[in-house]
């Protein structure tokens, strides 16, 4: 049918006939998730664009308010599902800065490493569905294969594979062991050539570079004032990343570089996420060089962390703190403060408001999620763009539905 909206109401009427609707998604290949657009098109030609949000219905902001601060991390590694530990680090980052607390050195280099971890993972997906929803199903396979290995290096550690909720307030679940790091190490030894494999494959492809290059214009200007963050503003010149404005964990120790571009389409955007993983495998290396010894949780004497199991089962006053802990409308009392803290996840900017009330939950979790604010982004950057382009520029952008519904 003729498509006919407010904003349209200037075009004459003969204009108008010719303009038609669209929707791509929520059940399209090039969306991989429950995305919808409302394409307004003029032939082939993208000249409006309505995102819809809301198919998930999560409604984890709400849930933050009833889910103590333990219990929450459970829900916040399913918004971001690509990289669900990068949640829960940036999720504890924020309750520790409420409590004030600060975890051991071996926990900074532990969560430093999954959180690199994360980005690879991250970026190693928008690459390879970047490929395939182009036509190089190639790069994929390499790209896919990498992430298997990267969830075994995950399971090792915290014993599941996807929705790990392995991070705690003062610590982790669990401590690892020297095959563990072993294993990521030979993760790391097959992943360069294969790197360099999907770099031969794709950077310098005709196809992939005609389909890419040129394609959903982002201005670092308009970058900063919409809050584009991550790998978009640096694809723009926006040399923004919170592992070194703003460090936490054990970034302040490490030598690593900022991957900015200047270009802002979507193959700087590629550019930059291929860089990065570069980047991510230097800082593991050096976390894993210089990892130290000791204990992964801070002391179980605060009130705020689980005693130790053994401790449980062999005395009473283990018992008792474990009881203090775990039990609902008990537990550690909280500053009634309000706070924001935010890590550079492999997307953008993530960021979480608590407000305390005393409680071990939040009185109210607000999340500031990248995916949410890149949506809001794709009706500026696809006009004018061919129909054809919908698929480039949504890939570029790595929108993850889960963190759009609230």
């Amino acid at each position: 049918m003729p498509f006919e909206v407010s904003d349209l109401a200037e075009m004459d009427a003969p204009e108008k006939e010719y303009l038609w609707t669209l929707n791509f998604g929520p059940q399209h290949p090039a969306t991989h998730t429950t995305l919808r657009l409302i394409l307004t098109l003029d032939g082939e030609t993208v000249i409006n664009a309505l995102p819809h949000i809301g198919y998930l219905h999560s409604g984890f902001e709400k849930l933050g308010e009833h889910l103590d601060f333990n219990q929450y991390v459970t829900i916040v590694d399913r918004m971001n599902y690509i990289s669900p530990l990068a949640n829960e680090i940036s999720w504890h980052h924020a309750v520790e800065k409420l409590l004030g607390i600060e975890i051991t050195p071996r926990c900074k280099y532990l969560r430093t490493i999954l959180a690199e971890l994360m980005r690879l993972h991250d970026h190693l997906l928008n690459v390879g569905t970047t490929g395939l929803d182009l036509g190089a199903f190639t790069a994929f396979l390499y790209a896919f294969y990498q992430r298997e290995k990267i969830y075994d290096i995950v399971e090792s550690a915290s014993g599941q594979r996807f929705h790990t909720s392995y991070t705690r307030v003062g610590g982790v679940m669990f401590d690892v062991n020297n095959a563990w790091v072993d294993k990521i190490r030979d993760f790391l030894k097959g992943f360069m050539p294969v790197h360099a494999e999907v770099h031969r494959l794709l950077t310098r492809n005709r196809i992939f570079i005609d389909r890419l290059k040129g394609v959903g214009y982002l201005s670092g200007e308009d970058c900063i004032n919409m809050g584009v963050t991550g790998p978009l503003a640096r694809a723009s010149g926006v040399l923004r990343d919170l592992r070194k404005d703003e460090p936490y964990l054990a970034y302040p120790d490490l030598d690593f570089k900022i991957v900015a571009a200047k270009d802002g389409d979507c193959y700087a955007r590629y550019l930059v996420r291929m860089q990065e993983m570069l980047e991510s495998v230097k800082i593991i290396e050096q976390c894993l060089d210089n990892i130290p010894e000791g204990p992964v949780n801070i002391d179980a004497q605060t009130h705020i962390v689980p005693p130790a199991k053994p401790s449980v089962y062999r005395s009473i006053e283990g018992l008792i703190q474990h009881f203090e802990v775990m039990m609902p409308n008990r537990g550690y009392e909280t500053p009634r403060e309000e706070i924001y803290a935010a890590t550079e996840s492999p997307n953008g900017e993530l960021g979480y408001y608590i407000v305390g009330d005393g409680s071990p939950r939040s009185y109210r979790a607000r999340t500031r999620p990248p995916s949410y604010i890149h949506f809001a982004v794709f009706p500026q950057i696809i006009k004018g763009h061919q129909l054809s382009d919908v698929v480039a520029v949504l890939g570029s952008l790595n929108i993850i539905a889960a963190e759009l519904d609230r």
